[in-house]
């Protein structure tokens, strides 16, 4: 099967949807759709009544009709919602999860990769943050239940993410280790998934998809190369330019006088030696413009990964308001991304949109109270009495504290999972009256996406991005006439 030129990137939570994947592969690359907070995801889609019937046309193909059945009758609402009430709280994940969510999470996998597929025969991928652990065993296999293409997972090192993809093509038990900040030798950090315990029907083999795990550095390549438990089909090779989560830089944190964190020599990429690896690569971050993409093509890549330019076609999942106000800033010369080193939870660089009345605006941001509900970037921590126990550095510091966490950990933290979840319309309402504030993540290449805009034009879809970077890609042929072409 021919390798994708270009990989559309997995962004933010719901963003990268299932009906941009579906255009993506459409039109002959690879459609990825982000498998961050899936179950909250639908169980809101169904909360607020399932517009278009798109989740139901998901569940109806769902193997296990019974299963399907319990997540609708769980959360759907007949019309929908009230404007003003809130949605009904989806307990945050664990190690050790009850069958509901479980299931939840099987389900919600399967419909937004079975949805990118429909109406094309091409590969579509899922993204995966490998720091998001307690989630990864039930949502692969979901994932894999609906047909998945490719598995692309960064954010971590996921070393053990090539044996879950083999255990599952038969439908075999896989485990994952998690890490415990603070975990003693013999401690239980181990998580379990027998899908033979879960579905209530006799299945096929499953297909293995790819496995693309994305790092920032050469050490990181090799690493996964060597040290999989696995088969790894490719890598995606992602520098600090590119949006959501970034590398902290090698050595000692230095900030410039804006605040942002200084990369240096140490950070670069040697390509040279990414060839001699012998796996197809993709260059990732500041990738997304026709030169860059035929550089990465002389220098030996098989591709690019796209996220930002992706990020604001019609298709993705971002607010349409968002959208057009940042493409406004960004025609009038105005748009700005900041690599925010305290914002995220984890402690990684995060890179923030800049945009008034969001969570990147001093004033809104200050006026949120701490709430950590949704609980995806938490960190695993060992208890007193040796049981896994859950912290996050934006919840309430007298919580944090009492978790033993340390106050300097604190200072800045952001919600990022309220605030992604709040990107595409799925905000939660507080007390019938505060809705929770977006908080838009986007890569340096924010400032170069007017690019994509026809004259006489303030919008553009993904068809209009894949023609724009294949231009003057040898023998490229337009989008519209590529379709199947590409992995025939």
């Amino acid at each position: 099967m021919k390798e994708p030129v270009i990989i559309q990137g997995g962004m933010g939570a719901g963003v990268s949807n299932w009906r941009l994947a579906q255009a993506v592969s459409r039109l002959g690359q690879l459609g990825v759709v982000s498998g961050t907070a899936l179950d909250q995801i639908l169980s809101r889609r169904l909360q607020d009544g399932d517009s278009g019937g798109h989740t139901r046309r998901g569940l109806d193909a769902f193997p296990d009709r019974a299963m399907a059945d319990r997540v609708w009758l769980e959360y759907f609402i007949p019309g929908g919602r009230g404007e003003r009430t809130p949605y009904r709280a989806v307990p945050p994940l664990t190690k050790d999860n009850p069958r509901e969510l479980i299931e939840l999470c099987i389900v919600a996998n399967f419909v937004e990769v079975y949805l990118a597929r429909q109406g094309h025969s091409n590969p579509v991928g899922i993204n995966f943050l490998e720091k998001i652990q307690p989630a990864h065993l039930s949502c692969i296999y979901g994932a894999m239940l609906a047909g998945v293409g490719y598995v692309v997972m960064g954010a971590g090192i996921p070393l053990k993410i090539p044996g879950v993809l083999d255990r599952y093509v038969e439908h075999q038990p896989a485990e994952y280790t998690i890490h415990v900040h603070g975990a003693h030798e013999g401690d239980d950090s181990v998580m379990h998934f027998d899908p033979r315990e879960y579905m209530g029907v006799e299945l096929e083999p499953l297909s293995r998809p790819k496995f693309l795990p994305i790092v920032s550095s050469n050490t990181l390549a090799v690493t996964m190369l060597k040290k999989a438990n696995g088969r790894v089909d490719g890598l995606v090779i992602e520098t600090r330019t590119a949006g959501g989560h970034n590398a902290p830089p090698r050595g000692k944190l230095q900030l410039s006088e804006a605040g942002e964190p200084i990369y240096g020599e140490r950070d670069t990429i040697d390509i040279a030696k990414l060839r001699e690896l012998g796996v197809p690569f993709w260059l990732a971050g500041g990738y997304g413009h026709p030169e860059k993409l035929r550089e990465a093509l002389a220098q030996g890549a098989a591709g690019v990964q796209v996220g930002t330019a992706f990020e604001f076609a019609w298709e993705s999942g971002l607010r349409e308001d968002y959208k057009d106000a940042l493409l406004a800033k960004v025609v009038a010369g105005k748009a700005s991304v900041f690599t925010d080193p305290l914002c995220s939870p984890t402690g990684f660089p995060f890179k923030v949109a800049e945009l008034k009345g969001t969570a990147s605006d001093a004033e809104t941001c200050a006026a949120r109270p701490r709430i950590c509900d949704l609980g995806f970037l938490r960190e695993p921590y060992r208890t007193e009495t040796g049981e896994v126990g859950y912290r996050c550095a934006a919840e309430p510091v007298s919580l944090y504290l009492a978790k033993g966490g340390r106050e300097e950990d604190t200072v800045g933290r952001k919600c990022v999972c309220n605030g992604l979840l709040a990107n595409i319309g799925l905000a939660q309402v507080r007390n019938g009256k505060r809705t929770e504030p977006a908080l838009i993540t986007a890569g340096d290449d924010l400032v170069t996406v007017g690019q994509f805009l026809k004259p006489g034009r303030f919008d553009y879809g993904a068809k209009d991005v894949i023609e724009q970077l294949l231009t003057g890609c040898d023998g490229a042929q337009p989008a519209s006439e590529i379709a199947d072409a590409c992995f025939a």
